[in-house]
């Protein structure tokens, strides 16, 4: 039996290359276990015969990079040229024996699509863990080298001696041809910006109808509630805590199917690769690359597997830093509270307020970046550009139908467990000790807010705005239901102005966010830089919100 580890491989399901390598095995008689990995730091401590190095056809250069990496856990490896079919369709060919003979690796080219070389592949892998381990090869002695430079060079030497490109731009498709203007240094950034305006228009345009239909099906439910049920705690609690406080927030399910719609349709066609792309000379000037945004931009979906994705970032001071700035974008979870607040102060400007959110979140991660990387514990040289892309994609319906699923279902488990539970706590606190709803001045709620209050005062916050921050912090969405059981929904006659509603946004947006994603930092990154997000994003929040509401009540 030979134990196999595949690395190089989509880290959403079951690959299909070791799906069918392992079925052929089965077929042939051979003992071999596939298991896929997606770090080379995943192969220590197991006891595996070879590595399969996947390399993607459409980023030979980046995807040979990893190799040296892979061979610090394991020397014993066999690279295979995956997707080599979309290679050969751009008129593109590769000198596999000389790529072999000058890397020093057993090289093989498969493709599942076309059932393509996996009988060579998997010949391969048996041959080579049956042959003892020979350190006679280029890539081993630069291996050694503490310059990682020079193995980039090699590779790009190596590159330009095997793969020889189509002899001009007649075989370009449509596609690469829209890709050009979507990567162009000039037309890029204003094509993104575009881009998410028009998301955002249609998550709030189409998202309103539905919206309003939950409202109304929440409304008419507590009308017959209170018709029907006497007037005591429990028709209290049900009404006014649990039936308003999750009603809010189930009201914005349409908004956030919308968006993740538009996310997974990026994510899926590789358009989010290329916004990396885009901003890689921006990440630069502070140090980091391009790869380092895509971690950031699966941020707006959770910060959780966000902060997860950093793994594949090599460079380890890179992979924390990165991490440490995952929770400055606005997860799905903040979008509730956004879109209440925009709804109700910034009717006519919802698109503009929502992406001028989204952008402070953004260059506000690249600020701290830049000044993190000037300290002793990020500082070092420049790392590696993104200069490959992966091709075009056409996303498929089950793929973007899973994604979305996956988000809806996650949403709605959030609101009938944290949720749920928050609202009752928030009912319970507001109804007691007084058991009278309108005394809710000495409440035991009122209590915790008047004692958060004064720090927050400065900023334009009441004690019931204190309050609904303080229910944020197990889970964003919770604010939205705070609000409705504070509040009964009405923001505009509730004490927020224009001025303290986006100083309050600023707030949601930059504190630490949810407990879960403080638990994975920690175990990503280590206990220290846990508590390090907590306390200076918690400082940051209130020095930039207290910032806006001063200046904007002196301007006033």
């Amino acid at each position: 039996m030979f134990r196999v580890a595949v690395i190089g491989l989509p880290q959403s399901g079951k690959s299909a290359l070791t799906l069918a390598l392992q079925k052929l095995a089965q077929e042939g008689g051979y003992a071999l276990q596939f298991t896929e990995v997606h770090h080379p730091d995943e192969l220590h401590g197991h006891a595996y015969d070879l590595v399969l190095q996947v390399l993607d056809s459409t980023r030979l250069e980046e995807s040979l990079m990893l190799t040296p990496h892979i061979i610090d856990e394991h020397e014993k490896i066999v690279l295979a040229i995956g997707r080599y079919d979309l290679l050969l369709a751009t008129d593109h060919s590769l000198d596999i024996p000389t790529l072999q003979q000058l890397i020093g690796v057993p090289t093989c080219r498969v493709s599942v699509r076309q059932n393509y070389g996996l009988d060579e592949c998997l010949h391969t892998l048996i041959s080579t863990a049956q042959r003892p381990l020979s350190t006679a090869h280029p890539i081993y002695h630069l291996r050694d080298q503490a310059e990682e430079d020079a193995y980039r060079a090699y590779v790009h030497g190596v590159l330009t001696r095997t793969l020889t490109h189509a002899p001009n731009d007649a075989h370009q498709t449509r596609l690469e041809k829209i890709d050009k203007v979507l990567t162009n240094p000039w037309l890029g950034f204003p094509v993104m910006l575009g881009i998410l305006y028009f998301v955002f228009w249609c998550t709030f345009t189409l998202g309103a109808y539905p919206q309003d239909w939950i409202e109304q099906g929440i409304n008419a439910l507590c009308d017959f509630s209170h018709a029907h049920m006497a007037d005591g705690w429990f028709s209290g609690l049900l009404i006014d805590g649990v039936l308003q406080g999750v009603g809010a927030v189930l009201a914005f399910l349409p908004n956030i199917i919308i968006l993740f719609f538009f996310i997974s349709l990026m994510e899926d066609s590789g358009y989010m690769a290329r916004e990396a792309y885009i901003m890689d000379a921006v990440m630069h000037r502070v140090g980091l690359h391009g790869r380092s945004f895509v971690p950031m931009l699966m941020g707006f979906g959770c910060n959780v597997p966000a902060i997860m994705a950093a793994r594949d970032i090599q460079n380890p001071k890179d992979r924390v830093l990165t991490m440490l700035m995952v929770p400055y974008m606005s997860c799905s979870a903040r979008l509730p509270v956004y879109m209440l607040f925009v709804d109700t102060f910034f009717a006519s400007h919802k698109a503009l307020v929502m992406i001028s959110l989204y952008a402070i979140g953004i260059c506000l991660s690249v600020l701290f970046a830049a000044v993190m990387k000037r300290t002793p514990w990020f500082r070092q040289e420049r790392d590696d550009s993104v200069n490959e892309l992966p091709d075009f994609r056409m996303p498929k319906a089950r793929a973007t139908a899973a994604h979305i699923w996956e988000r809806v279902a996650d949403y709605l488990q959030k609101i009938c467990t944290v949720i749920l539970w928050a609202s009752i706590i928030i009912w319970a606190l507001e109804y007691f000790p007084s058991q009278d709803l309108n005394d809710l001045e000495n409440s035991y709620l009122a209590m915790i807010g008047k004692a958060v209050s004064p720090l927050l005062a400065p900023l334009g916050f009441d004690w019931k705005m204190s309050v609904c921050l303080l229910t944020g912090l197990p889970a964003k969405e919770a604010i939205v239901s705070t609000l409705a059981i504070l509040y009964g929904g009405d923001l505009s006659s509730a004490g927020f102005t224009p001025l303290t509603a986006f100083s309050f946004l600023l707030f949601v947006l930059l504190y630490f966010p949810c407990v879960a994603t403080i638990a994975t930092l920690r175990r990503e990154a280590g206990r220290v830089w846990a508590w390090f997000t907590v306390f200076h994003s918690l400082a940051l929040a209130w020095l930039v919100s207290f910032v806006v509401y001063q200046v904007g009540m002196l301007l006033s």
